[in-house]
């Protein structure tokens, strides 16, 4: 920790907050309706891109725009360079918010709005701590370069345009994801897969096919006895079926509980009760062809037993989750595969796998794909350094994790995730009335300019 940098962060804290607040009032969802050539994310974006980096010119950085695409803001002097990455964007605000997700207003010492933690908060507090690094006088070893990204939420064109126009720091972190520290990330596989036939059933499960649905709502061709018969043959179950008669047949809701695919452990997958609720009853042959097939190949397990690609290594263990399936009169239309594996899993033999297995059940592929997971080792300068700047700011001595999800920081090459959500803090991304304490936005900036310091300047 420096007393110099920690002290210029203290006497700038409101402006640090004003500026946040500034940049949260700006709009940054992507819209393709107002996208032109500088905004290919649309107005919002490049409104939102432009006024941070001028802020940073303001703070005495050289800064860049990279075609709307992203923005750079460099410091410092060194043969390599250390990259800090952030994002601009956001989801879209949704419903439910007791404050404006715009306004950028502050009520018991939070920041409310859309982008407060993800990830506009982190983007200014690693821009104040390099501003506290530059006004100590410091000397780097390394060239420091905050890259602000503006299409992080909707499939990272953004550093697919920065890979083409520049080259890739020697080293980076990304302030978007959470304290401690993540060093390594699974490999993220996504399928999905389609029978078409003349269907007797309905099945509506999941929304996105990165969480475990909670619910689906089942039709079936058959009659209430039946389905009373079926459920009382499951035994103790804990999900929660509702049967309702309809003009041929009944409705079915099944609930479980939803969490999200990367630890499909922690929820009920209310799909995979509806087929092992269906396989019990009298459904036509095809209907019994998909129902049983699917039943045998998916069961209840979340590591791909019966598909054959059960694995782990240091980075974990495989998960799968059937997150989203869509089923009516012309067959099933949709049924998607999110798969977290190993860093050493083989995406080609996963693809094989489950082909092989979904065709027990008359289904075919529509498409698949995977983006590939890292490891960062625990004794790597980056890391080390990372998790001592953490424990020595936080009092801790915690160790780096890893996880199924997929963060920012799998986009660049020897990167890991630090920060910034705390552990045991409630956590309010992507959700109404996203905040962040203002306690903590300073505490950041400071934890930034330490991550900086040990990793850029002098020793």
């Amino acid at each position: 920790m420096s007393v110099t940098t920690d002290k210029w962060i203290d006497s700038h804290s409101d402006q640090l907050i004003e500026a946040l607040r500034e940049c949260v009032m700006i709009k940054s969802v992507r819209d393709d309706s107002t996208a032109k050539a500088g905004a290919p994310f649309g107005e919002g974006a490049a409104k939102c891109l432009e006024s941070t980096l001028s802020h940073a010119r303001s703070l005495g950085f050289d800064v860049k725009n990279l075609d709307g695409y992203c923005g750079c803001i460099d410091f410092g002097e060194g043969e390599e360079q250390l990259g800090i990455l952030a994002h601009l964007d956001v989801v879209p605000e949704g419903e439910g918010w007791q404050y404006p997700p715009y306004a950028g207003e502050i009520h018991f010492g939070k920041l409310y709005g859309r982008g407060t933690m993800d990830d506009k908060g982190p983007a200014f507090a690693a821009l104040y701590g390099l501003a506290a690094v530059k006004a100590s006088g410091l000397k780097t070893r390394r060239r420091v370069r905050i890259i602000l990204g503006c299409d992080e939420e909707c499939g990272m064109e953004c550093l697919n345009h920065y890979a083409k126009v520049e080259k890739q720091p020697d080293l980076s972190f990304s302030p978007d994801a959470e304290y401690p520290l993540v060093n390594s990330e699974k490999l993220i596989y996504n399928s999905s897969y389609k029978r078409e036939y003349a269907s007797a059933v309905k099945v509506k499960a999941g929304t996105v096919s990165n969480a475990v649905p909670g619910s689906a709502y089942v039709f079936v061709p058959v009659s209430r006895d039946d389905v009373e018969k079926a459920i009382s043959s499951i035994g103790d179950s804990p999900f929660k079926y509702e049967v309702s008669e309809e003009t041929g047949g009944c409705s079915i809701k099944v609930t479980g509980v939803a969490a999200h695919a990367s630890t499909p452990e922690y929820g009920k997958n209310a799909f995979l009760a509806a087929v092992e609720l269906m396989d019990k009853l009298p459904l036509a042959a095809e209907d019994k062809l998909s129902v049983h097939g699917l039943s045998e190949i998916l069961s209840f397990d979340c590591h791909g037993e019966s598909f054959g690609i059960d694995s782990r290594d240091e980075s974990g263990r495989l998960t799968t989750n059937v997150g989203v399936v869509e089923w009516d009169e012309t067959g099933i239309k949709r049924l998607t595969m999110d798969i977290r594996a190993p860093i050493s899993a083989d995406g080609e033999l996963i693809t094989a796998k489950l082909a092989e297995g979904f065709k027990k059940a008359g289904l075919e592929e529509i498409e698949h794909g995977w983006s590939e997971g890292y490891y960062v080792s625990p004794e790597s300068e980056l890391v080390s350094k990372l998790i001592g700047v953490y424990n020595k700011r936080f009092n801790k001595d915690a160790k780096p994790m890893a996880i199924g999800g997929g963060t920012y920081a799998r986009h660049l090459k020897n990167a890991v995730a630090f920060g910034m959500e705390r552990p045991g803090e409630p956590v309010s991304i992507h959700m109404a009335n996203e905040c962040i304490r203002l306690d903590h936005l300073i505490e950041d900036a400071k934890v930034m300019a330490d991550a900086i310091i040990a990793l850029a300047c002098e020793e």
